[in-house]
């Protein structure tokens, strides 16, 4: 028993210094965790910032400054009032994506119950900005409105809804965004990592040289786990310390070192299946396109992108048997709302099943293949 410890602690060491001295992988390392995870967080198509607005003030009226006021940063930047002369010119050279237009007696029409209609022209070009500013814009002038009637109505409100945002008070978008490209890169590189280590080894004939020593092949596979999990793991926690909690400013809720356990957990599971998917591929590319059908669904389907609660019925079911699944259930508990092991234990066991079941099956697979 302790020789066979040894063996796995050696192979393991030599398969660190085989990715050390491999730098197109040490910098996919780096670059994933570092880079890739700060412009993912800041890089999104669907937000709004700093969304160039301008305003045509006809009615010059209180009702107007005020929806005037409600654009602010960092969706918005400062308005701009212009004439309507100035309108297409400045729209022409892409100086502005929204103009807002107030016609003549607005205030007085809104009081008087009349309903007037606001001119709103956007630069379509701008596609992301425009689809999604033209709903806030609807939804500015609306709220301003109807703050605007109730302050005004002598009447008395019955009722008033008070809105409290938990656990990202600001709805900081990149805070989530950066958590869920954590998980993706801990996936893509535990698989990748695993199944480089196992096509490196047969394409360089040292695969050979290792079964007629006194290894066994579940002493090679464990090696080859332990060290690239150990990998991923300490990069993974950097990155979760410098990138997301120092650069980016997001505050972890929960036990670190609890997140740290369900990882290690999780990386048991995908290491194991980087082990089966480089028994399968013959080369590096096969191996590329099998991540391609394998970790698209992972991804797409384990609620980090889109709630479980979304997805078709029978879909919610299938997916617990993906690892994902319950590890971005677990890291968005105790990261964002403080989740304690009571209320994580269920993914913790999940996880633990799920990988040892593709632990055994890879150690199926590996035997086979090199049999």
């Amino acid at each position: 028993m302790l020789q066979s410890l040894k063996n796995i602690f050696h192979l393991g060491l030599k398969e660190l210094c085989g990715l050390w001295r491999d730098p197109l992988l040490m910098a996919l390392i780096i670059y994933s965790f570092s880079v890739g995870v700060y412009i993912s967080a800041n890089a999104q198509p669907d937000s709004l910032t700093k969304a160039t607005i301008a305003i045509v003030d006809e009615d010059k009226s209180p009702l107007t400054f005020r929806i005037s006021e409600a654009f602010l940063p960092p969706m918005f930047k400062k308005p701009h009032f212009i004439t309507l002369s100035e309108i297409d010119k400045d729209m022409d050279r892409g100086k502005y994506t929204f103009v807002l237009v107030f016609p003549v007696d607005f205030q007085r029409d809104v009081m008087a119950g009349k309903n007037p209609t606001v001119q709103l022209n956007v630069d379509a070009t701008r596609m992301s900005q425009a689809f999604t500013g033209s709903g806030y814009i609807q939804q500015i002038i609306a709220t301003e409105i109807a703050d605007f009637d109730r302050s005004n109505d002598k009447k008395s409100v019955l009722a008033e809804i008070v809105l409290r945002n938990r656990f990202n008070f600001n709805l900081t978008r990149s805070w989530f965004s950066s958590v869920v490209e954590l998980i993706n890169t801990i996936s893509l590189l535990a698989i990748v990592l695993t199944g480089a280590a196992l096509i490196r080894e047969r394409e360089r004939g040292t695969l050979e040289h290792l079964l007629v020593m006194p290894v066994t092949p579940l002493e090679i596979m464990i090696s080859k786990i332990w060290s690239m999990a150990l990998v991923v793991m300490v990069t993974a926690g950097i990155s979760l310390l410098v990138v997301i909690e120092g650069i980016l400013k997001m505050p972890v809720s929960g036990s670190r070192l609890l997140f740290m356990a369900g990882m290690a957990i999780y990386l048991f599971a995908v290491t194991s299946l980087g082990i089966f998917l480089g028994c399968v591929a013959k080369n590096m590319p096969q191996l590329g396109i099998l991540l391609i059908l394998i970790l698209l669904p992972l991804q797409m389907l384990s609620g980090g992108m889109t709630p479980l609660e979304s997805m078709p019925g029978i879909l919610q079911y299938v997916v617990q048997i993906f690892p994902t699944t319950h590890f971005v259930a677990c890291s968005q508990a105790i990261l964002f709302r403080g989740a304690g092991f009571s209320v994580v234990w269920y993914h913790f066991l999940a996880l633990m099943i799920i990988g040892m079941i593709l632990f055994q099956y890879s150690l199926f697979r590996f035997k086979k293949s090199v049999a």
